[in-house]
């Protein structure tokens, strides 16, 4: 019922007391983590190192503003509200349609310009921020995602999680929507995370709620046949977002939309430990090895070329 630290270590398993300290506090700047905890911030800096990003609509910042977000979305039946300060997916609000004066989630749920209303005043209110500060609705486009992924998604755009380490990416995985997670693509609401290799963009292992999985459990399409299309274009995308940030450990979340291509959808200074178990590989292994190698590689492209080597 217990995990043996010894075996543990032998693994090379990153737990979170280690990567807290000796990770996000060593390698993570504290000045730099507003480029990353503000979803507003990371799109604007975004924008000026060229990296693509979904398109913005437009954000309110005050309560007195709330009625005017119709003329953000405009005529607009597709689209996404979401906290600036937020995380773990709280708060996101994924509208697909419109239907007369209805928004459609979705789950087929019918929400009223009342409903978006209140959902804008709690992200004003902080109630879906970091600490409960008082926080910004930001309303993107939504990303039509490309076919690639019919079947292994549903009801909601699936994202690649790339663990970024000192500029080379160590680690990633496909975030897979399902009925359980609400369309959005967060492991701790119930999406499927599929184990991507670095080398190949093919998939190597599945999990939901921690449990190995084999199919997609709403639409049982067999996850083994996943291969995440613009791969390298993935992998250069995530290590430009170190240059930008100049965090060590960092977690970059990238949507690929059918027109546009891979897309940065958001920064994570404190990813998460669970890209461990869909790749069923212990992360220290891999940064061990990059530890060997930093300052041999100064370009992107370089970083990029060992982790696919290497991984």
């Amino acid at each position: 019922m217990f995990a043996n630290p010894f075996k543990l270590k032998k693994l090379g398993i990153l737990g979170m007391n280690n990567r807290n300290i000796n990770y996000i506090g060593k390698f993570n700047k504290r000045k730099n983590f507003p480029l990353v905890d503000d979803k507003l911030k990371t799109k604007q800096i975004a924008n000026k190192h060229n990296i693509a990003v979904p398109e913005l609509l437009g954000f309110i910042d005050s309560q007195v503003y709330v009625n005017r977000f119709d003329k953000i979305i405009k005529e607009l039946k597709c689209f996404v509200i979401k906290p600036a300060q937020g995380s773990g997916g709280k708060g996101i609000l994924v509208i697909v349609d419109k239907i007369g004066d209805k928004f459609i989630k979705p789950n087929k749920e019918e929400l009223d310009y009342s409903d978006l209303k209140r959902h804008i005043s709690n992200i004003l209110s902080g109630l879906y921020s970091l600490g409960g500060k008082n926080d910004v609705a930001v309303f993107e486009k939504l990303v039509d995602f490309d076919d690639a992924f019919d079947g292994f998604s549903y009801e909601g755009v699936p994202d690649v999680r790339v663990i970024v380490y000192r500029g080379y990416p160590a680690l990633a995985m496909m975030r897979l929507s399902t009925s359980n997670s609400d369309g959005k693509a967060n492991l701790h609401q119930g999406a499927v995370g599929v184990g991507i290799d670095i080398a190949s963009g093919k998939a190597l292992n599945a999990v939901q709620f921690g449990d190995p999985i084999k199919v997609h459990p709403d639409t049982n399409r067999n996850l083994k046949d996943l291969k995440v299309p613009y791969w390298s274009d993935i992998l250069y995308l995530a290590a430009k977002c170190y240059e930008m940030t100049e965090m060590g450990y960092l977690g970059a979340d990238i949507v690929i939309d059918k027109n546009k291509g891979p897309l940065v959808l958001e920064l994570n200074a404190r990813p998460g430990l669970a890209i461990q178990i869909a790749n069923d590989l212990g992360a220290l292994k891999r940064f061990n090895k990059i530890d060997e190698v930093v300052g041999t590689h100064l370009s992107v492209e370089e970083k990029v070329n060992f982790s696919k080597s290497n991984f």
